[in-house]
């Protein structure tokens, strides 16, 4: 599958925010700042029953959708395979299909509704787009699709039970992360859709698999399912061993072992020393955004040779859901 168009996204920055944790240290977050965001469309600012979340979630996809569609060369409107936040435990969803409306109201783009699919997974949830995306291109020959992924994590009941938790770094808090936000979004097709002069990457079918271990469950917690995906991603045919590899850490300990079991079982298949690179320690933990964000800079760095091919991605939600994807020059 071959990525035929370049990625948008917007970029956050770090910075001391006006939340605070029990002792009354400032948290440190990576926001969009907000003279950047869009504002809400009037309609539906009047229209109500849109959470503060979803709010920020609109305004952030808003920007980086439209100038992606403004690159698009379809006349026809175009599939949406969208990447958002993850359920959690005792928490309602926060985007189901009504937020495609909502974004297609908001955005003011051609998207196909009927067509169009939500994945909430958090950081997984861009390789399962991904997944879904060249299924219904195989089925359809020709035509182009958007990949994305949109996430934040300004909600306060989030902040408070992360904050309760000990997870954002804060003075005090040394097994942390820092919350960011962002919207990707990728443009995608088969051979045929390729534009002439332009680069072309080559996207192989993710592996998918689960974590019965993970962060809420009372399993053990082995390392399962990122071995397992990164296996099945892995099952193809590479001219080279992987040299790059992009990975969803976000700066808590809990993720290390998962990788560490996963890249002794598949060491055959990586160059001796590579690269690991984890993104969230230039932008935070931007959630669902990952996956589309990575694939951007995986085809970005090798099209300026600063990367080398083949890259491969590794993502872990917060539930069970593990996923990796393996990008190649073409």
């Amino acid at each position: 599958m071959l990525v035929t168009a370049a990625v948008r996204a917007d970029i956050n920055c770090f910075g001391e925010t006006s939340f605070y944790n029990q002792k009354l240290s400032p948290l440190k977050m990576a926001l969009v700042p907000e003279e950047a965001l869009p504002p809400l469309d009037d309609e539906l600012a009047k229209k109500g029953g849109i959470t503060t979340r979803q709010q920020r979630l609109l305004r952030l996809a808003t920007r980086p959708l439209t100038t992606l569609f403004e690159k698009c060369t379809e006349s026809e409107p175009l599939p949406l395979f969208l990447a958002g936040p993850e359920k959690l435990p005792g928490r309602r969803s926060i985007i189901s299909d009504n937020f495609l409306k909502l974004l297609k109201a908001q955005s003011k783009q051609s998207i196909d509704i009927d067509n169009s699919y939500v994945f909430p997974f958090g950081r997984t949830a861009g390789l399962y787009a991904l997944e879904a995306a060249m299924i219904y291109i195989e089925n359809h020959p020709g035509r182009q699709v958007i990949v994305g992924g949109v996430d934040s994590y300004i909600d306060l009941h989030l902040i408070a039970t992360l904050t309760r938790d000990h997870r954002i770094t804060a003075t005090g808090v040394m097994d942390g992360f820092i919350p960011g936000e962002s919207a990707a979004f990728l443009l995608i097709g088969d051979a045929s859709t390729a534009q002439a002069g332009k680069p072309r990457f080559a996207l192989h079918p993710p592996g998918i698999s689960q974590e019965p271990g993970h962060r809420y469950s009372t399993e053990p917690y082995r390392g399962e399912g990122l071995a397992k995906a990164l296996t099945e991603a892995l099952d193809i045919d590479l001219s080279d061993k992987i040299s790059t590899t992009m990975i969803s850490f976000n700066g808590e300990n809990f993720f290390a072992k998962e990788w560490s079991v996963a890249a002794v079982r598949n060491s055959i298949a990586f160059i001796e020393a590579p690269n690991l690179l984890h993104p969230a320690d230039c932008f935070g933990d931007v959630g669902a955004a990952f996956g589309p964000i990575a694939i951007g800079i995986a085809v970005i760095g090798m099209h300026k040779k600063y990367l080398t091919s083949p890259a491969l991605i590794c993502c872990s939600s917060e539930m069970e859901q593990r996923a990796a994807v393996c990008l190649t020059v073409v």
